[in-house]
């Protein structure tokens, strides 16, 4: 296992992204989940893979069961809301009140991506 992942990744859960290599090339979806400490992310119709499975009691029966598999965050990149490009995210200080904050924006259009 590699350990020299960083803990950060580019993307959050509830993201647009598009898949810049792999098999599925080209496909967009939504991020369900992160991992952060692995480096992976599981993308909304992306990366299918069947799982089958024995029925283990009268409630939960037996079957060919297709989920999501997670994927490398470097594979995906961030889609802009905006201008609906895929982007890289700049990091830029707001301020919110008397304090300020750090929001991602968009590389291409400087629109923000964070509320």
């Amino acid at each position: 296992m590699n350990t020299n992942k960083p803990s950060k990744l580019h993307v959050k859960t509830g993201d647009t992204v598009v898949v810049i290599s792999g098999k599925q090339k080209g496909a967009t979806g939504k991020i369900n989940k992160a991992f952060p400490a692995k480096g992976r992310v599981i993308v909304e119709g992306v990366a299918i893979v069947k799982r089958h499975t024995k029925p283990r009691n009268q409630q939960t029966p037996g079957g060919i069961i297709s989920k999501e598999a997670p994927i490398d965050a470097s594979n995906v990149m961030l889609v802009c809301p905006s201008c609906k490009k895929a982007t890289r995210a700049a990091h830029k200080l707001v301020k919110v009140g008397e304090k300020t904050k750090s929001v991602r924006v968009c590389k291409k259009c400087g629109a923000q991506i964070d509320n």
